[in-house]
């Protein structure tokens, strides 16, 4: 479980998708901490579930703005 707190933005994509190291399917996301993410986080967090990773405690505005992504 990796849990990441305050703001999550496109800067930090590429240094997630190194640590995680295409392992999708064994994470689990926890965002309950997050205040403020942007629209590339936003892209990246799409393509997370995608394949396959779990994300608990989303915030409901970022919930939405995955759903209402598109690909």
């Amino acid at each position: 479980m990796f849990t990441l707190i305050g703001r999550m933005e496109a800067d930090h994509v590429a240094e997630l998708i190194e640590l995680f190291d295409c392992d999708y399917q064994n994470i689990i996301l926890d965002l309950g901490e997050v205040r403020l993410a942007d629209r590339g986080a936003v892209r990246f967090l799409k393509a997370c579930e995608a394949y396959g990773m779990k994300i608990e405690n989303c915030p409901a505005y970022v919930r939405e703005w995955i759903a209402r992504e598109k690909d």
